[in-house]
């Protein structure tokens, strides 16, 4: 592409800011620096005909860690810290329905609910024996005990009889979010290429030279907010995660409502309306899906159609009508990693599958330690 004195004047000259990737990071920044810096050039750079990776893709779950998650992650982080990351993601999710508002996110708190196998009874037990001790962790966070004990209302077959409720917990339309986060950016006079591959960049005591497909552009700071994308960028600890995902036709008289999490959170579900949506399976091949590759595999969708057929809808006819993944990015930690690379290069990336709930404290917090 060639471009004009009229393109580079309005959308590459005298760039203050460049971020790289406009998913749910990457537009929290920018608006988070446009409020601070009223009169700054800003411009976002996605690869993507939508923001790629995840944002458009994920679930839409409003979560904070299943009962299990938490209690697998206190094996390798310390109390205050599982309590800091509960504690980042609600007031994510609080961030997120304040700046866009639960109509336009079409929040709704049905509750998230973990529920075990049958075959899953000692796990079962043990995340049982230790609720107490959870929701005495938890409780100044969300001011009440956030788990209950639930029986299984849903029909459900082949699980254990009572489940556990996050009672905090739900959910959004993920497409409605971005749609607004997109219309609050343009408003703000936030300049977005879409369908542009950074190939690289270099720093200099004035700023960053960026590489894009086609061109080239400077900037005073350069931002990453690419998640599961970036170690082939930046080179940074974060490994990417295929999510897979189906969801059904519209089911006549669906009485499930709410988030579930099945198998420490590697599979999930929850309804959208009267469908049901269900995604998971990575850790039936996890060298496959730590891949930056879009697609599916017979091995994770013939066990999301068992799921549904077994455990989820025993006794409803079901079809199913689309299918997609989504890249994550995760890593050793489940902190979301928020970091400067060097003089004029920052990253907010990693967030852990948790996305809608701490993607917003992410970007927030990106444009704090972009401007130092």
């Amino acid at each position: 592409m060639e471009w004009s004195f009229w393109e580079r004047e309005t959308w590459l000259a005298r760039l203050d800011y460049v971020i790289i990737g406009s998913g749910i990071v990457g537009l929290n920044a920018a608006l988070a620096l446009r409020k601070s810096e009223p009169e700054a050039r800003i411009l976002i750079l996605e690869k993507g005909q939508l923001p790629q990776g995840a944002s458009t893709k994920n679930a839409g779950f409003a979560c904070f860690g299943s009962v299990s998650e938490l209690l697998s992650d206190l094996n390798s982080h310390t109390e205050s810290e599982v309590a800091e990351l509960v504690e980042q993601r609600y007031k994510g999710i609080l961030a997120l329905r304040k700046l866009l508002g639960d109509e336009n996110l079409n929040f709704q708190n049905h509750g998230g609910h973990e529920v075990f196998l049958s075959h899953q009874q000692d796990s079962y037990r043990n995340c049982l024996e230790r609720l107490p001790y959870l929701n005495n962790l938890l409780r100044p966070i969300f001011k009440s005990d956030p788990f209950k004990v639930n029986p299984n209302r849903f029909g459900f077959e082949g699980i254990c009889n009572q489940y556990f409720t996050q009672t905090f917990e739900g959910q959004i339309h993920t497409g409605n979010m971005m749609a607004a986060l997109l219309k609050r950016a343009h408003a703000a006079d936030i300049k977005i290429l879409n369908q542009v591959r950074v190939n690289g960049y270099e720093e200099d005591a004035d700023g960053v030279r960026v590489f894009a497909d086609g061109f080239e552009c400077r900037c005073s700071k350069l931002l990453w907010a690419t998640n599961g994308f970036s170690k082939a960028l930046i080179g940074e600890p974060v490994a990417p995660a295929r999510a897979q995902v189906l969801v059904t036709h519209p089911i006549p008289d669906l009485k499930i409502k709410g988030t579930f999490h099945l198998e420490s959170g590697y599979y999930y579900f929850r309804n959208i309306g009267n469908r049901i949506l269900l995604g998971g399976g990575r850790n039936l091949d996890f060298k496959a899906e730590e891949t930056t590759e879009f697609g599916l595999t017979p091995l994770v969708q013939d066990r999301l159609q068992t799921l549904l057929r077994e455990v989820i809808l025993p006794h409803t006819s079901f079809s199913i009508d689309q299918r997609w993944s989504g890249i994550m990015g995760v890593g050793p930690q489940k902190a979301p990693l928020i970091k400067k690379l060097s003089e004029h290069v920052s990253c907010g990336i990693r967030l852990g599958g948790m996305g809608v709930a701490i993607g917003s404290y992410t970007g927030q917090m990106l444009a704090k330690i972009a401007k130092k």
